[in-house]
């Protein structure tokens, strides 16, 4: 015999006057949450009450009806409707929907109340996006979607932004198969076809994290705070029909630019036109890159100019500004800190002083006319002119008489004289400093093999500019070098001088990576340099009296300064005979280790990342491995054993961007025999040098 199922019975629903409601204390919302009541009445208001009110009748002392009602749940609903009545807005006695619980149930009032909270799903994102994207086309603007959800219009744009998104991620997230933030890390690109191709890649890696997703779908792009964005301006690059993908789920700093082709060819254009406004002022040649290689101004001669004195109408500005700047820090000086406003315009006052002290200088017309100008874009998207300076071919066929021979044991290749050049900044196809063929490794050379000298001589190159950078800063450091070499050459050498023959010679850096002249190092290098420059008197006679004149602080940081240029940490690979050593070349990466050690040299810090360019596309697929499992472990380096060489040196750079991972010849050993500079004296220095 067939069992019967028994059937439920809902509770019936009916229209109750408003004044016969009354909130129950069975209810057990107590604590506010999400919207206001203030928000639900205006919504109840627009579209009417959407869901009904769960009650029971109020019995007297006798167990019998009295005709109101209590409202274990809906409380936030009653409360909203309340509000309506005081605002007259709604009737006391309008009817309200209301499912009525019978008298007596075994269901109690608080379990109604806890099961209407608790039971009820949030909307699912992808639910929501839908329904805003609905609306969407059926005319509602954003802003009115935004109202009428009581939320920003940020979370509409947000929300919508995933209409970029691919349907096969869209259902593949509706499954569970993704999370939300790695569905938001892929909007910020519309092209499906690289969007599944990206989760394809990801989605059988370990690493799936959102930034990973937003760096593959960006690689391709140029960075708002890039140098040529921000040289040609973002607002210039639109213009011209240029498109910038932002994201709105995270900072994105201005989003990313998808059209290289246009941007570089406003900075070309932008080049050119700087060039000739400059070529007007009377040189004889104009050269322009995006970048020049590091040391290119080495082998020309530079004439001189004067600064040009400030207007009456400036100097009064610059005293104003200087008057201006001391009441502030006056007023302020017992206060631990500037107010944002007070803040602001100091650095606003220091950039004008700045601007007005930093003088242009003025040249000979005669000089000019046989000299030219370097045009470049500096690290920080400015625009970079070098003035004057003398081809080979111009210069004086007589030496003076006081000139000193600066050749060294490089042989530089002679400047042409090339007008306007444009650099192909970024490409594949090479740019600045490309003019010796880098040497390759072949694919089959599977081997851990010795880097080939050219790459070591590159890297090392890097090493050498980022320690000079370190060393200048720290006189310390630099006194005690400076004493190492003097107490060797007094101790162990026999010198040979009848005066003081302690000197620097710059060491050329003619090998480098392209990346190098923009480094933060090179950068820091030629401000420093410009800053001595600016302040040195006019004449070398007034030199003495001019150092003599500075205090101990300015004459140890001069004093590191000069010495910088004379670090050389570079690996060279010397002839048999003739010319430097081997052991000589040993002994000096010995020191510069040692070196590196005390100035606890970060190539990562400095801006050193492992490319495609200067190492990974240069050494073999073993090394390549190497580097990917010492930073990112055996299986990140296990996902790309697969891959041809070209294809492994892209995805390595990918993993090993941001990883802080450097090849052996730029690690800096953390050793006891460090010496703090806080705490050593030059006395420790050279004591520590002599126990070599």
């Amino acid at each position: 015999m067939a069992t019967t199922i028994p059937k439920i019975s809902l509770s019936s629903s009916r229209d109750i006057p408003f004044n016969r409601l009354v909130l129950s204390q069975s209810n057990v919302r107590r604590v506010k949450s999400g919207l206001s009541i203030e928000e639900l009445a205006r919504d109840i208001e627009r579209r009417g009450l959407l869901q009904s009110l769960n009650v029971r009748p109020i019995l007297d002392d006798a167990g019998v009806e009295t005709g109101s009602y209590e409202v274990p749940a809906g409380g936030r609903r009653f409360r909203a409707l309340e509000l309506l009545v005081k605002q007259k807005k709604l009737a006391k006695t309008a009817p309200v929907p209301c499912v009525v619980r019978e008298a007596g149930s075994a269901i109690l009032a608080e379990d109604d109340s806890l099961a209407e909270n608790v039971q009820r799903v949030a909307l699912h994102p992808l639910d929501q996006f839908r329904a805003f994207r609905d609306m969407l086309e059926k005319g509602m603007s954003e802003e009115e979607i935004a109202a009428a959800f009581f939320v920003a219009p940020a979370v509409v744009k947000q929300r919508l932004r995933l209409m970029t998104v691919s349907d096969k991620l869209l259902d593949i997230y509706e499954q569970d198969g993704m999370k939300l933030e790695q569905l938001m890390a892929f909007s910020i690109s519309d092209d499906h076809a690289r969007q599944e191709q990206v989760w394809d890649i990801v989605s059988q890696s370990h690493n799936r994290e959102p930034y990973v997703i937003r760096r593959m779908l960006t690689e391709k792009t140029v960075r708002a705070s890039d140098a040529r964005a921000r040289f040609v301006g973002l607002e210039a690059y639109i213009v011209a029909g240029g498109h910038i993908m932002r994201d709105l789920f995270e900072a994105d700093d201005g989003g990313w630019l998808q059209d290289p082709a246009i941007l570089d060819r406003l900075v070309m254009e932008k080049l050119h036109a700087a060039a000739e406004d400059i070529r007007a002022e009377g040189w004889k040649w104009v050269e322009t890159a995006l970048s020049f290689p590091w040391g290119h101004t080495r082998q020309f001669e530079e004439i001189d100019g004067t600064e040009v004195l400030l207007a009456d109408e400036e100097t009064v500005r610059l005293e104003a500004l200087r008057v201006e700047q001391e009441t502030i820090e006056a007023e302020y000086a017992q206060a631990d800190e500037y107010p944002d406003e007070v803040d602001a315009r100091l650095g606003e006052i220091e950039q004008a002083i700045l601007a007005l002290e930093e003088r242009p200088l003025a040249f000979d017309p005669a000089d000019m006319a046989r000299a030219g100008v370097f045009v470049s874009l500096d690290s920080d998207g400015t625009l970079q002119v070098e003035r004057g300076f003398v081809l080979p071919k111009d210069m004086p066929a007589e030496p003076k008489d006081d000139e000193v021979d600066g050749s060294d044991e490089y042989d530089h290749p002679t400047y042409e004289g090339r007008d306007e050049r444009i650099a192909d900044y970024g490409s594949d196809e090479g740019g600045v400093g490309d003019s010796i063929a880098p040497d390759v490794e072949s694919e089959e050379e599977d081997g851990i093999k010795p880097l080939p000298d050219r790459l070591l001589t590159e890297l090392t190159a890097w090493r050498t500019l980022a320690l000079r950078d370190a060393f200048a800063s720290n006189p310390h450091i630099a006194l005690t070098e400076l004493l190492h070499t003097l107490v060797r050459d007094v101790y162990w050498q026999t010198p040979g001088a009848d005066c003081l023959e302690a000197y620097v010679r710059e060491i050329p850096l003619p090998v480098h990576s392209p990346d190098m002249p923009g480094s933060v190092p090179a950068h820091a290098l030629r401000q420093r340099n410009e800053g001595w420059k600016h302040d040195l008197p006019e004449d070398e006679d007034a030199l003495s009296r001019w150092i003599d004149g500075l205090d101990d602080a300015s004459r140890m940081a001069l004093l590191a300064h000069c010495l910088s240029f004379g670090v050389n940490a570079l690996y060279e690979r010397m002839p048999a005979y003739g010319g430097v050593s081997q052991r000589s070349v040993t002994e000096r990466l010995k020191r510069a280790d040692r070196l590196a050690s005390a100035l606890s040299l970060d190539l990562v810090e400095a801006g050193w990342q492992p490319t495609v360019e200067n190492y990974l596309g240069r050494v073999t697929k073993a090394r390549i491995l190497q580097a990917v499992r010492e930073a990112r472990g055996d299986e990140a380096a296990d996902r790309i054993v697969h891959l041809k060489k070209p294809d492994m040196a892209r995805e390595a750079e990918r993993l090993l961007d941001g990883s802080g991972w450097l090849p052996e010849a730029l690690r800096t050993a953390g050793g006891a025999e460090q010496v703090p500079v806080e705490t050593a004296t030059v006395g420790e220095g050279v004591e520590a040098i002599a126990a070599e």
